[in-house]
């Protein structure tokens, strides 16, 4: 039960931290090195699959990248971008506090469900697979969205010159 309590409140905190993050993302020019970076960094994470406590089977890592690919849907909707100052920002969503809230209790609830039939571990590998599956799907979504706005401003560039 501790790690439950435990585990809840440190995505609770992550969820504020990345809040944050993304209201000031929407001040500055959004960037393909701002948008791909983040799964990059996040990637590092897979060397817990070094450990064998934190390994899964094929159907769980299978079943936890597609959670997180339609978990990512929501995500992609609510992403968007607009043309300001000759430069593309990200449109801040008044949804994505909602979604956020409603992917932490989901993952509350998806934990409890298989919390008692596989190791900590394995929930803990299973968790990392739906994030990265997550925010890998994402951010390609938000990255073809962003190079179809920059094409669409350079070429309303080239023909205002």
């Amino acid at each position: 039960m501790f790690w439950l309590v435990a585990s809840t409140i440190v995505a609770a905190f992550m969820a504020v931290i990345m809040i944050f993050v993304r209201l000031k993302a929407a001040k500055q020019p959004a960037s393909v090195k701002k948008i791909i970076l983040p799964p990059i960094f996040m990637s590092t994470g897979a060397l817990m699959f070094v450990v064998p406590e934190f390994r899964v089977t094929f159907s769980e890592f299978a079943e936890a990248i597609i959670v997180g690919i339609i978990c990512s849907i929501f995500l992609i909707k609510t992403s968007n971008f607009e043309i300001r100052k000759n430069a593309i920002y990200l449109v801040p969503s008044k949804a994505f506090v909602f979604i956020l809230v409603g992917l932490l209790l989901f993952r509350i609830i998806f934990k409890l469900a298989i919390g008692s039939t596989i190791s900590l571990g394995q929930t803990s590998g299973m968790f990392y697979l739906l994030a990265f599956g997550m925010i890998v799907t994402w951010r390609l979504a938000m990255l073809i969205k962003f190079m179809k706005l920059e094409r669409k401003m350079n070429a309303s560039a080239k023909k205002s010159v």
